[in-house]
């Protein structure tokens, strides 16, 4: 059974077919280098960039799988959260290709298809204890299954991956900061009092990083020597070790809340099958570190997409649709955009039975 997934929640254009949990192909266009030039996503800049390249990129998919509308048994498109316009983009498409071709819609949870892009790569095993941290979510999720799920704590202001782009821009590095932060603290040794573990002291599941990014711009402030000059070099940012150093120590305060959290909510939700964590900020050398040694001390096995797989990308949504619509759920015509900030209802229409006949695994 072949999916088509379709993404554009932010500034990622991205296409890709899903045969079972093998993937058959993507095309993914990503607008970072143009949205560099304003230290972040502008909305209207990249909803005109996904109508310009979301056809080009589903043709060139086709003519790389030897695929046509035909092959394609399901189409799945990410619905939110996200931008608004840039997911109307992807909803339009979606819905005229499904409405041309004759095969079922389904919408996707762009954040539910974070956490199963993992089975892309290996099982899945229910009920799964879920961290999503990314440029615009931070939460912990209960999945008892694809379709059933419960989110347990999430975050009260700036994500974890949006913390990471404010202090790269603080600091000067060019956008998207995360990569660089990242590896720059990989070649400085932390300070572990240099910043507080923010939003620990309390017993919720919640999370808070806009203090950890106050305190960061306050000791810029402080030292303005730590903020590069525009359009920096690779050799000048690696030249100034004061600067890794803190970036480091920035680093570690962002994964040991992350593994302390998700430590609370292993403790409290009790036996699990597996621990999944996915989303941008999953690809982080250090939070890979926690996670993994995590994983093992409470001997749970650890479901982690690889680097590629944590980004925006088209082959998750395919996934997720895939294993949505085997279960029996699809969407009609009336499917709407939830832009970020916002709940996605699981608004399914059930179909008469499962069409997986091997059961809820694909």
């Amino acid at each position: 059974m072949r999916c088509l997934g379709i993404e554009t929640s932010c500034d990622e254009t991205a296409v890709a077919v899903v045969h079972g949990t093998r993937l058959l192909g993507q095309k993914l266009a990503s607008q970072a280098d143009l949205h560099a030039l304003f230290g972040g996503v502008v909305p209207e800049i990249a909803s005109r960039e996904h109508l310009r390249l979301i056809h080009p990129l589903t043709q060139a998919l086709f003519k790389e799988t030897g695929l046509t509308a035909a092959d394609i048994d399901v189409v799945a498109v990410s619905r939110g959260p996200g931008l608004l316009g840039s997911l109307l983009v992807g909803l339009g498409y979606a819905k005229g290709f499904s409405l041309a071709a004759g095969k079922p819609l389904v919408g996707v949870d762009h954040c539910l298809a974070h956490l199963l892009a993992a089975s892309l790569e290996t099982d899945l095993e229910f009920p799964a204890l879920g961290l999503l941290v990314s440029g615009g979510h931070t939460q912990i999720y209960i999945l008892r299954s694809p379709v059933d799920f419960e989110i347990l704590g999430r975050t009260l202001d700036d994500a974890a991956g949006e913390a990471f782009d404010k202090v790269a821009k603080l600091v000067n590095l060019p956008y998207p900061g995360g990569q660089y932060i990242d590896r720059l603290a990989m070649s400085a040794e932390p300070d572990p009092k240099l910043f507080p573990k923010p939003y620990l002291d309390n017993q919720n599941l919640d999370f808070s990083f806009s203090g950890l990014k106050t305190a960061v711009a306050t000791r810029v402030a402080a030292n303005p020597h730590l903020r590069l000059d525009r359009m920096s070099g690779t050799s000048q940012i690696e030249a100034n070790a004061e600067l890794a150093v803190m970036l480091a120590s920035f680093n570690l305060a962002v994964a040991e809340t992350l593994r302390i959290k998700l430590q609370r909510a292993l403790n409290r939700v009790g036996k699990v099958r597996s621990v999944i964590v996915a989303g941008g900020v999953a690809a982080n050398t250090l939070v890979r570190q926690f996670m993994t040694e995590m994983a093992l001390e409470n001997g749970v096995n650890l479901r982690m997409p690889s680097p590629w797989l944590c980004t925006d990308n088209a082959a998750m949504v395919a996934s997720a649709g895939l294993q949505i619509y085997c279960r029996g759920f699809v969407h009609d015509q009336r499917l709407e955009a939830v832009p970020r900030g916002k709940a996605v209802p699981r608004d399914y229409i059930q179909l008469s039975r499962s069409l997986c006949e091997s059961g809820p695994v694909i």
